[in-house]
């Protein structure tokens, strides 16, 4: 008798609510954090590149561009900032291809969560590097003697327009990661299709000095775009159209991209 009413007790248990959409991406991004601590030489990979670039440039290219290192870095390291994030952008699709490669996706695949949960799990890891890789570069650079005008505001709203940028451009290695078979791969595409965007830019060099047919495309590649917002966000001199013009790239990505994410994922055998 006592099982009986235990049993018939259990069967009228309300079920618990699933897990909402937000529920669910905070989980993998819980994840993306754990992968940190347990490989945290992902982080030298990443941080090295741009501070050889921030360094070579300027003491090697700086008096030549600028006349000095120092007036050269402050033309220059807004623009490496761009350039670690977009090129940081490669490893969303190339650790997606590696947990592709062991079947993890597979198993998320089969859970009742939101169908993007895993990406947005990528996306917070992205997000992390981002923020690490630009707060080091930031620190060479004060350290060098790179002044912000704008002051903590002015960095504050460019960090924030680095993670939009890196929100964004993030999606293209993630469609790349789903696509292609293998992480070196998804790298040697993703970088192909990023050296042209970025040397072909303002970053390093004032489109002023280029020939007539390439400073029309530097004119509106959209990497120069976001290297102007952020200069003059570093500067206090950023205008509206400036902003939303670096921030038109990042929104038509994810707009664009976002569901054919969602079609190549929930299409894979």
């Amino acid at each position: 008798m006592t099982d009986a009413t235990s049993l018939g007790r259990l069967e009228h248990v309300a079920r618990p609510p699933a897990p909402s959409a937000f529920s669910n991406a905070l989980v993998f991004g819980w994840r993306a954090v754990l992968k940190f601590k347990h490989v945290p030489e992902q982080l030298f990979d990443l941080v090295m590149t741009p501070i050889m670039f921030t360094l070579l440039f300027t003491f090697v290219f700086g008096g030549a561009l600028a006349g000095s290192p120092a007036d050269y870095l402050q033309f220059f390291l807004p623009g490496i900032l761009v350039q670690t994030v977009v090129f940081n952008s490669v490893y969303s699709g190339m650790g997606l291809s590696t947990d592709l490669s062991k079947g993890l996706f597979d198993r998320f695949r089969s859970l009742p969560i939101w169908s993007l949960s895993p990406f947005a799990g990528l996306m917070v890891g992205d997000m992390l590097r981002h923020l690490i890789a630009a707060t080091i570069i930031l620190t060479i650079g004060l350290i060098l003697g790179y002044r912000p005008e704008a002051g903590i505001v002015g960095v504050v709203l460019s960090f924030a327009l680095l993670i939009a940028i890196g929100f964004g451009s993030g999606w293209v290695f993630i469609v790349l990661g789903l696509i292609l078979r293998t992480p070196t791969t998804v790298m040697t595409f993703g970088f192909t299709f990023l050296f042209p965007l970025v040397f072909a830019s303002n970053i390093m060099v004032d489109p002023q000095t280029m020939p007539g047919w390439l400073r029309g495309f530097v004119d509106v590649n959209p990497v120069t775009l976001m290297t102007t917002a952020m200069r003059g966000l570093m500067a206090g001199t950023a205008t509206l159209t400036e902003v939303l013009l670096a921030l038109l790239a990042p929104a038509l990505l994810t707009a664009v991209l976002a569901p054919v994410t969602l079609w190549l994922y929930l299409r894979r055998e």
